[in-house]
Formats: structure tokens, sequence, C-alpha cells
């Protein structure tokens, strides 16, 4: 019996798993190890926080999923791997031994804020914390007016903040919100035409964006920079780029200058052939890449046919990443900008071709549809 571990329910492998029920393998046993049962799919995040949509519909059951494809699911956390063993040490201190194992467990906050409901500073990641605090907030927004800072001016700071706006100005809530960024302007890694296109919506409602400012603390009701400047602020949301979890590095993996997990055109690590890595936690070595969430579902495809083949012994397909990748960014309320290298177009019907692509993704995951094509 072969023994196949995924570590992380992330976009790349939701997919594989969906996979495995479609086509089960005779003499497999494959095990998913993630700490939630729920995980959330990052192009509705902002849309459920603006309130278009409720939990179910932007999140996918791993338990039902895993059940569906007759896979095992353990709900607890990765903490190291004994790679000459070939285990999986997880955070409750079990041991859990693979052939093959695979990693998609996304990124880890940007440092350690508090994760409570009554933080005063908080992570985008991890979700289920954010939301939690969000809940929070949304009381308290409407009895007092609170100023929340969102530090990262990129697409997910930018879309986060507005969609946090667009939901307390629909239910009566009261927050003056800015951005602060390291950059010299925000969203930099979209074309001219989308950045006057967020500066235009920032600045008509009214949200103010503090470039070239590198944020340290939160003090005193207020937002430090490293300048010496201060910032009053309530709350703090980091949502700046991916940091990778450390735990992979530490076990002995092959990394990039960042922690993360080194792979070559397989989706396998250059380290170690018996591991392979998909989503934010991965860099392709030979094809480097953005981490987004875009990215990560185009992994799942050909990650799930290198583990089969892995696990068989068979020759392994390589995978090369689009050169450019379509990113549709909301504005909070049911409009969004398309991105498309130089390109940009804006208007509602952009809106609603980001939310048919975001509900047919949702819908293959859903266990009573999951027999469909793959």
């Amino acid at each position: 019996m072969k023994r196949l571990v995924l570590v992380g329910g992330g976009h790349s492998h939701v997919e594989v798993i969906r996979r495995i029920g479609l086509k089960p393998s005779v003499g497999l046993h494959v095990t998913l190890v993630s700490p939630e049962r729920y995980t959330a799919y990052s192009g509705m995040l902002p849309g459920m926080i603006a309130g278009h949509y409720d939990y179910a519909q932007c999140h996918i059951d791993l338990e039902a999923l895993c059940a569906a494809a007759c896979v095992d699911w353990v709900p607890d956390a990765a903490a190291g791997l004994d790679l000459a063993q070939r285990a999986l040490r997880c955070a409750s201190g079990d041991m859990l031994a693979y052939d093959v194992a695979s990693l998609d467990v996304g990124s880890a906050p940007p440092h350690d804020p508090a994760q409570g409901p009554d933080a005063m500073d908080i992570a985008v990641k991890p979700t289920e914390s954010f939301l939690r605090w969000w809940d929070s907030v949304r009381v308290r927004a409407r009895t007092r007016r609170l100023r929340i800072l969102t530090v990262g001016g990129g697409a997910a700071g930018v879309e986060m903040t507005l969609a946090m706006q667009h939901h307390l100005g629909q239910a009566g809530g009261h927050a003056q919100f800015s951005i602060a960024t390291m950059s010299s302007t925000i969203l930099p890694e979209h074309p001219a035409g989308v950045r006057r296109r967020f500066e235009r919506v920032l600045r008509e409602r009214d949200v103010g964006v503090l470039v070239g400012a590198r944020v340290t603390r939160l003090e005193d009701q207020a937002a430090w920079l490293d300048s010496g400047a201060r910032i009053e602020a309530d709350h703090l949301v980091w949502a700046l780029g991916p940091k990778a979890a450390e735990w992979p590095g530490r076990s002995g993996l092959a990394t990039d200058d960042r922690g993360f997990v080194l792979v070559d055109r397989h989706l396998r690590s250059i380290s170690n052939p018996e591991i392979f890595a998909a989503g934010d936690i991965a860099t392709l070595r030979d094809h480097p890449h953005p981490k987004s969430g875009v990215y990560a579902v185009r992994h799942g495809p050909p990650l799930a046919e290198n583990l089969r083949r892995s696990l068989a012994g068979g020759t392994l397909l390589a995978y090369t990443p689009q050169r450019t990748a379509l990113a549709l960014i909301s504005t909070g309320d049911r409009y969004a900008v398309a991105s498309w290298g130089g390109l940009a177009a804006q208007g509602r019907w952009v809106w609603r071709w980001k939310d048919r692509i975001d509900r047919a993704f949702m819908a293959r995951y859903r266990p009573q549809v999951a027999a469909g094509a793959v």
C-alpha cells in the first residue's frame, strides 16, 4: 500500500483530492493534513467581507470533499518533516509516514499579531482569525467611529480595504480607512491604467493613501512608522506579500532566499524527489512567478498527475506557468477592474464576469457535483 500525504488544504490540493475521487488508484492510501475543516477561496473572500457572499459560498468543506474522494482528513497542523524516515511531524506530536508527500500550506502571516476578535492588529491570514476579528469590528463600528489602517498597497490590501468600507457603509457602521505601503505607489505589480483607476476610487471614497511608509507597530492608538512618524489608528490590518512558513526549511528542504520550497518543472522538490510543493509555499526554480491564487489553482492539475505518476514510478510531466495571469480586482461594490498584461478594463460587467468564474470554481468542489468532468 502506497501512502500519499497531502499537507495543507490549499487551492492546489483541493483539485488533487477531486481528481483522486474521480479516478481512484488501487493500493493507494491518501491522507490530507489540515487544521481547519473549511478552506477559504481567496478569490471570493473580499466579496464575503463586502457582504456579497455568505460563508458557505466561499469556503470549501474539506471534510466533505475528502469523504467523497475516500481521502482521510486529519485535523492537525504540520510542524516538520523527518526526511530520512519519510514522516510528517504534526503539531499534536503525531507522526505520519509517507511514500510521497505534497505541501500546499499557503503563506504565513507577515508577523505574529494577536489573533483574538478584540485584537488591535490582525493579519488577513489565517482567514478564520481574520473573520472572527471582522465580526467583532462590525459590532463595535455601530457605536463608535473606528480608524482602520491597512498595511500593504497590493491587490489584497486595496481590495480588502474597499470591501470593509463598503460593508460598513451599507450596514450603518462608522470607520475611516487608510492604506500605508512601502512602495512608491499602490498596486505596483499592475499596469498604470489599473493604478489610476484605483487611485481615483480611493480618492472618491476618502480612503487615505500613504506611500513610501513602513509601519513598524501599533501603540497608543497609533501606527508608528520607521521614520518616527505616527498615524492615528485603532486597528491595523496586515495585508503584505506572502511569507514562507519556517518548518519546511528547518526540516532540510531546499528553499529560496525567502524560505519558500524550491521545486523543479514537475513541482517536485529539487532536494528531495519524494516531496512536491505547490501554491504560495512553492517557488519554481526555472519559471518563478507571482504568488497568487490564480497560479495556485493552475498548479492543481499538473500536481495531481505528477503525484500519481511518481507513486507509480512513471515519467513526470513538465509544467510551465503562463506568462501573464488575469487579475479581476473588485472595488467593494459590484464593480471590478480587470488587469491583464498592460491592459485594463472596468465596469459592472467585469464584476459579473469575476462572479461567474468564482462560482464555477467553487461548484467543482461541492461533493454532490464532484463527479463532473476533469
